[in-house]
């Protein structure tokens, strides 16, 4: 089967070694991490888009593991960023410096400089550094001192941010949050997950540096490139994308919601529906794929009123709602 969208023709077979690469990073994952399938699917999926991913949850949940562990299949470069009130713009951006020997002034990089950047407690960060990454979240470039630079290819930043903690930390605004594609919430792991990890460690399978040296890069960043390029022209119908539109205009007239999604998360369901749809090995979107990433989308760009939170409706059980109200026109 082969269908031509916009010129460009995608086929089962570019969607199929789609399908097949991340069967390959979940089982190479899975050796070392127990569980976080939803958080693996969702990295790679924030990778085939292009787009950020805000992890909201406890810690010691294996997100800078997963992350290292992506990078490295995927011959891509990785940095962390440790969110601290005293954590600077510059400190991540980089600072242009002078040099004695070319007398002129040279970019030092920082860590946002890197295929895949993991900010850890993103709202440990003062606004005025949290605004440092908006550029590099939606355009894939910084400009530092009026020089613009573009960003590694691929480019993806994970953030976290644990919601039980109040104290030294700043709530994300609107405008940062909308930047982020999809959101996941993270919870433990499950009793029996539990115990698998310890039954690894007593068997002495969670050695790091064991397991990292049995690590193949899968792809190239051309191959991943290239990749992108064929979730781009997984095909939409009409009806999908109204169901698209209709969803988030239902986000805007729901009576438990103040402020309801954006342009930016319409664009961000049809992306992420149509690496869903290249995940299972299809070229097409089914409003299944559209159903599966729509919570990943919603949950973060949804503002409650605050009757609804008086009464301890939560953002996940209106997404339900509104799945199962809109209807595939």
């Amino acid at each position: 089967m082969e269908r031509e969208v916009d010129g460009m023709d995608v086929t089962e077979e570019s969607v199929n070694e789609i399908a097949g690469t991340y069967a390959e990073i979940l089982r190479t994952v899975q050796r070392y991490v127990v569980g976080n399938e939803p958080l693996i699917r969702m990295t790679f999926i924030g990778i085939l888009t292009e787009g950020a991913v805000l992890l909201e949850g406890v810690p010691g949940t294996a997100k800078t593991t997963i992350a290292k562990i992506m990078a490295h299949l995927l011959s891509s470069s990785f940095k962390r960023v440790q969110g601290a009130v005293d954590v600077q713009p510059a400190d991540i951006l980089g600072v242009r410096i002078f040099s004695p020997e070319t007398g002129k002034f040279v970019l030092q990089k920082g860590p946002v400089f890197s295929n895949f950047l993991l900010v850890d407690e993103i709202n440990r960060l003062t606004p005025k550094t949290q605004s440092a990454l908006l550029e590099a979240m939606s355009e894939h470039q910084v400009t530092i001192d009026g020089e613009t630079y573009p960003l590694p290819k691929p480019y993806i930043v994970l953030a976290t941010q644990n919601p039980y903690e109040f104290e030294g930390t700043f709530s994300l605004v609107e405008a940062q949050r909308d930047r982020f594609m999809f959101s996941l919430p993270l919870s433990y792991l499950e009793s029996d997950d539990e115990l698998e990890i310890l039954r690894r460690d007593q068997a002495g399978r969670l050695r790091w540096t064991d397991y990292e040296a049995s690590l193949t890069p899968l792809m190239t960043p051309e191959e991943i490139a290239g990749m992108i390029g064929a979730v781009r022209q997984v095909h939409a119908s009409e009806a999908i994308l109204r169901y698209i539109a209709d969803i988030v205009a239902a986000t805007r007239t729901h009576g438990d919601i103040r402020l309801g999604a954006s342009a930016r998360g319409s664009l961000a369901l049809l992306r992420g529906a149509k690496a869903h749809a290249a995940l299972q090995g299809r070229t097409y979107v089914i409003p299944d794929d559209v159903k599966a990433v729509t919570p990943a989308v919603l949950g973060h760009r949804l503002i409650l009123e605050r009757e609804a939170l008086i009464g301890d409706v939560t953002t996940g059980e209106v997404v339900r709602e509104i799945l199962q109200i809109v209807e595939v026109s």
